[in-house]
């Protein structure tokens, strides 16, 4: 299962894809979308944008090899519990991606 993963004060919030979803769904319809699922993942209290922690999502590749895109801010501690929240029994690729889509607070 794919979705979509950020670290809020050192905490992993991750919302995993389901086909039913019916809100968060970017416009291939095959993942979430970050902007879109923030607010059901935003601690109380918390008034930054979608885009101001560290995040990440996770994805298939051709072969159905888990694929993990992230922040280069994102700690490599947090792998085990992406892979479990995201329920991932094979290793996955982990491709620290520092281009603006993931972009935080911690690149300006």
């Amino acid at each position: 299962m794919g979705g979509v993963f950020w670290i809020v004060e050192d905490e992993l919030k991750a919302f995993v894809f389901e086909e039913s979803a019916e809100y968060g769904v970017a416009r291939s319809g095959k993942t979430f979308n970050h902007r879109l699922l923030w607010e059901h993942v935003r601690p109380p209290k918390c008034s930054r944008d979608f885009d101001y922690y560290p995040r990440g999502r996770v994805q298939f590749n051709g072969k159905g090899r888990p694929v993990i895109y992230m922040s280069p801010h994102i700690d490599e501690k947090y792998i085990a519990q992406i892979m479990e929240a995201f329920d991932l029994s094979e290793e996955p690729v982990v491709h620290y991606d520092g281009s603006d889509h993931y972009k935080c607070y911690l690149d300006r």
